[in-house]
């Protein structure tokens, strides 16, 4: 065995070192993938972590949409619940109004003068002659298939095809109006949601029933003159959308709804 002195040892030790630093020649380049490969793996490791997050221990992809149906149905029953006691308390405010007008002038006064107004400002049920109108969605084929020509909107009822018949019964001297037997006033605003119909807050499917008290003769005069009434007209002829007129005796509902003021613009 042979001995190097400890200069000969320290000038390997710096050859090497230098050599370890010159390039090296394209066998010996590392290769791309082996640079990337970690780069991917972070990459993807972050994508988890952030998908973990997001989901809070749910699957991403499941169908949500029964969990939807639920939280609507869920609202629905809040809404009523609310509305049924905010009725027990207009009768509990009524009933003890009642009872300090009968010892009370000024109370007795007021009562009465709002009693003059109630029929007019829409708060008590009314029944006479007039006209009850349905629009529905036109019927859907067995295959699932559209007519030629027709896509999934024209074969709905729309908002402006509610409005023009609500429009049209105004014009024609309604005294009292419903849709879908809740009772609507001028201020009404009439919105749909998709193929639903969203009414005081509340939501209703087709088909639309509209009712309105007054003069027969003039809501189909009306009816017949209104452009949005035509074309709602021409599409149940071309894709047999849902449409009927009939006369006779009805009735409209109260106005339940809230009586407070939503908003307020002072004229310029």
């Amino acid at each position: 065995m042979e001995y190097t002195s400890g200069a000969a040892s320290w000038q390997k030790v710096l050859r090497r070192a230098v050599v370890g630093l010159l390039p090296r020649g394209p066998r010996q380049r590392r290769p791309g993938w082996s640079i990337g490969v970690p780069l991917i793996a972070a990459a993807a490791g972050l994508l988890f972590t952030t998908t973990a997050t997001t989901a809070g221990g749910t699957p991403l992809r499941e169908d949500r949409r029964p969990q939807l149906a639920q939280l609507i149905e869920d609202r629905r029953e809040q809404v009523a619940a609310s509305e049924a006691k905010a009725a027990r308390l207009r009768a509990e405010v009524e009933e003890q109004t009642g009872e300090l007008a009968g010892a009370d002038g000024p109370i007795k006064a007021q009562r009465d003068r709002a009693a003059a107004t109630r029929q007019a400002a829409g708060f008590t049920a009314l029944t006479g002659s007039g006209i009850t109108i349905e629009l529905n969605d036109a019927p859907r084929r067995a295959d699932q298939s559209l007519p030629k020509g027709a896509s999934n909107d024209d074969l709905v009822v729309h908002q402006g095809d509610v409005q023009a018949v609500v429009n049209a019964l105004w014009a024609g001297g309604a005294e009292a109006m419903s849709i879908m037997n809740v009772r609507v006033l001028s201020t009404s605003a009439v919105r749909c949601v998709g193929n639903t119909l969203l009414l005081h807050g509340r939501v209703y499917s087709p088909p639309f029933k509209i009712v309105a008290i007054g003069d027969p003769a003039a809501f189909q005069r009306e009816l017949a003159a209104s452009e949005g009434v035509r074309l709602f007209r021409e599409a149940v002829d071309h894709y047999q959308l849902g449409y009927s007129e009939n006369i006779s005796t009805v009735t409209v509902p109260a106005f339940e709804d809230s009586t407070a003021l939503q908003t307020a613009k002072v004229p310029r």
